[in-house]
């Protein structure tokens, strides 16, 4: 009986699905949101008999669970293929139609009482207010500050996999269209808040396109000035390199070795005393016991996965719930750059680990944004410090510092240290390039909508490297208004390494030549395959 009532609503789900997706596909969004309004809240004059007969069977099954589930699928049916299209107002109006007043409205059918006690018990859930991320995404309202990192709490969605494919798609999709809008609108900025519009030779138009471009991080213009000193650090002692370096000198080394190993180079180069004693001493408490029983098996691509992803969790949230007092600790003994470098060195390892950093961070906004912007200031800076440095490092835009200005060259007398990198720091220009753009990681589309997903990722490749074609005229204007004789030709922070620097393993020196080491594929069996971290 069990499991012919299973089969049952299996069977009327498949058929919601169908005549849903088959309506989107042929009828205008007006009709199709009437059509939805009908099914799951009037039931009074429905398009399709069939729909009606199978989602009178799903709540008939009484099971909560399985109607949110059918529910969530049907909307995100809907909404891919909307979003695909471009048409994004009935994206608006079928999340609002879900908390319908007519759902709060007394009804004699036993049946669709049942049905829209569970909308309103839908409307107060998380899940509601995950759906409402894709609404949120084409509003240009300001709603709680949580929204600005929206990119993150998709991942969250995106590696829950009781969520249906369809949902899963649409966040992965939509979390990288929000991480390629800020990447792109970061360097955009950065590109045109540098020229000089008096001294600019440039159009009425150019003129105009310079005063839209947006600051799309909350730092104001520091953000500048935080893009500086992540470069000049990378400059000084590229951590790219250093991360080849360790998986150099750490292969096929002893498991406790390498763990020893992994503490030293999260630390090295930090110059926070306090920062590293506190760092050394409470993470080398939880690495010690660490899958102590491989603690002499070599170490392998498998165990550096596992090893990454917990060390993630120590240094950010281990219940997915709350920050580990480890966090807050960091935080404030170094500030919040120099925990997201520790992340950042832990990401070049393994790269595949930044599936769960990020689901981690997620999981730390959901925490922390019931509290006012006031309240958590702090932490909101620390997210944007982390979206800026991520997106220096491991996005498609290459940053460098060009230096427009030989005066002030040594440290002058009198001056503090913080002092001479301000003046530093002032001495350079930041430029940007498109990298070469590969394949997005994540997963394939499901079959609703497979062709329209496609047709976005195209029209995101296009915009990229238009993007990129425009901030390269505007770096050039700018480079030809810093040097407007080749008397001074302009200096390139230097990027390469000194010969010998003390080993991440102690005192070994680092050989240059192992830098073009290729990276290890971290990716472990407990990865889906898009190299997704599975929950």
């Amino acid at each position: 009986m069990g499991y012919s009532s299973n089969h049952q609503v299996s069977k009327a789900q498949e058929v919601l699905y169908t005549c849903l997706l088959a309506d989107v596909k042929r009828l205008e969004p007006e009709q199709v949101l009437e059509e939805f309004k009908q099914l799951f809240i009037y039931q009074v004059e429905v398009r399709d008999p069939l729909a009606l007969k199978a989602i009178v069977a799903i709540v008939k099954a009484n099971d909560r669970q399985t109607f949110f589930y059918t529910l969530k699928r049907c909307c995100f049916i809907l909404i891919n293929n909307w979003g695909s299209a471009r048409v994004y107002e009935p994206i608006h109006q079928l999340i609002a139609t879900i908390n319908d007043a007519a759902i709060y409205q007394f009804t004699y059918s036993n049946g669709l009482k049942r049905l829209r006690t569970w909308l309103i018990n839908f409307v107060k859930s998380k899940e509601y207010e995950n759906l409402k991320l894709f609404a949120e995404r084409y509003s240009d309202g300001k709603g709680r500050w949580s929204q600005r990192y929206a990119s993150y709490l998709l991942v969250a969605q995106y590696g829950d996999e009781r969520n249906p494919a369809e949902q899963r798609a649409a966040a992965q999709l939509l979390s990288r269209q929000l991480r390629d809008r800020f990447r792109l609108d970061l360097a955009m900025y950065v590109a045109h808040s540098q020229v000089n519009p008096r001294a600019a030779s440039g159009t009425e138009s150019d003129l105009a396109v310079r005063q839209s471009a947006k600051n799309p991080t909350n730092l104001g213009d520091n953000v500048l000035r935080l893009i500086k000193m992540i470069v000049l650090r990378r400059g000084q002692y590229s951590y790219e390199n250093l991360a080849q370096f360790f998986l150099s000198q750490t292969e096929g080394v002893a498991y406790k070795e390498y763990k020893n190993a992994l503490l030293r180079y999260l630390v090295f180069s930090v110059d926070n005393k306090g920062f590293v004693q506190i760092f050394l001493k409470r993470l080398a408490e939880k690495l010690d016991t660490l899958y102590e029983e491989h603690d002499s098996d070599r170490v392998d691509n498998e165990l550096v996965f596992r090893t990454c992803n917990q060390v993630i969790k120590f240094l950010t949230t281990e219940d997915n719930e709350t920050p580990t007092p480890l966090f807050n600790l960091l935080i404030s003994q170094g500030g919040p750059l120099t925990l997201v470098v520790v992340l950042l060195k832990l990401i070049l390892v393994a790269p595949n680990t930044r599936n769960r950093l990020e689901y981690c961070i997620a999981k730390l906004i959901q925490h922390y944004e019931e509290y006012s912007s006031d309240d958590c200031h702090w932490f909101i800076n620390f997210l944007e410090v982390f979206t800026v440095t991520f997106a220096i490092y491991v996005e498609d835009v290459q940053y460098n510092l060009v230096r427009i200005s030989s005066e002030g060259g040594t440290s002058g007398q009198g001056r503090s240290r913080s002092q001479d990198l301000a003046k530093l720091l002032d001495d350079y220009r930041i430029f940007s390039q498109a990298r070469t753009r590969g394949k997005h990681d994540g997963g394939t589309q499901g079959g609703d909508g497979a062709n329209g997903t496609a047709d976005t990722v195209q029209d995101e490749t296009i915009l990229v490297r238009k993007t990129a074609e425009k901030v390269a005229q505007i770096q050039s204007k700018l480079n030809r208004l810093a040097h407007p004789t080749p008397a001074s030709p302009a200096k390139v922070l230097p990027g390469s390494l000194p010969p010998h620097r003390a080993g991440v393993m102690g005192t070994t020196p680092l050989n240059a030549g192992s830098a073009n080491i290729a990276p290890v594929d971290t990716r472990s069996a407990n990865e889906d395959a898009d190299g997704y971290l599975k929950p």
